[in-house]
């Protein structure tokens, strides 16, 4: 069809299928160049603080978006795409994935943070979640600062992030938390909570 980008599932089924020779013409279009080609999909490898600080430090990553039902499987293998997912939810479309990965490697470029030091103690940086933080005023709504953030002792306020920090990860994400331990994460309980 003259001017069409998407058409039925082979087999039939619901939604729409980004074409294959449409597609493979818009990617062959930005050059053939070493940037990682990169395809936000629900069936990619997770994207990790890892590989965010991979990308960041590369050319930058050509990012393909499917929409609805996705893109042609022939597309995937003949440009070399490798499907990344920023979770295990299914979204319309590949743009708000992209986004984040994009957002999550921008941060990491020199200058864009303030302060170097802003990007070193975040969540998933030493494979932790980050502990928890506060600012003025000391007291809200009946709640204070934890007193030791407001000693002046570095060393004991650098003892309780840790530990707040391994505390949340192992209450959280034990998934994270095994493979810090060395050992082999379990699978997550299937939610019950919905439908």
């Amino acid at each position: 069809i003259h001017r069409s980008v998407d058409d039925t599932p082979a087999g039939g089924g619901p939604g729409m299928v980004m074409k294959a020779d449409v597609l493979a013409r818009a990617i062959d279009a930005t050059a053939n160049d070493i940037r990682p080609r990169l395809l936000m999909s629900p069936r990619g490898r997770p994207l990790t603080q890892s590989r965010v600080v991979e990308l960041a430090a590369g050319p930058g990553p050509l990012i393909v978006c499917g929409r609805f039902e996705g893109i042609d499987q022939r597309v995937i293998e003949a440009r070399c795409l490798e499907e990344v997912s920023i979770g295990d939810y299914v979204l319309s479309g590949g743009e708000i994935a992209a986004m984040a990965l994009i957002d999550a490697c921008v941060r990491l470029l020199p200058g864009v943070m303030g302060k170097e030091a802003s990007g070193a103690e975040e969540s998933f940086s030493e494979g932790l979640l980050e502990y928890p933080q506060y600012t003025r005023p000391q007291v809200f709504e009946g709640r204070t600062i934890p007193e030791i953030l407001t000693s002046g002792d570095h060393a004991r306020v650098a003892a309780w992030r840790r530990a707040e920090s391994e505390s949340l990860t192992r209450s959280r994400r034990p998934d994270l938390w095994a493979i810090r331990q060395g050992q082999t994460p379990q699978k997550p309980p299937k939610d019950t909570t919905t439908g």
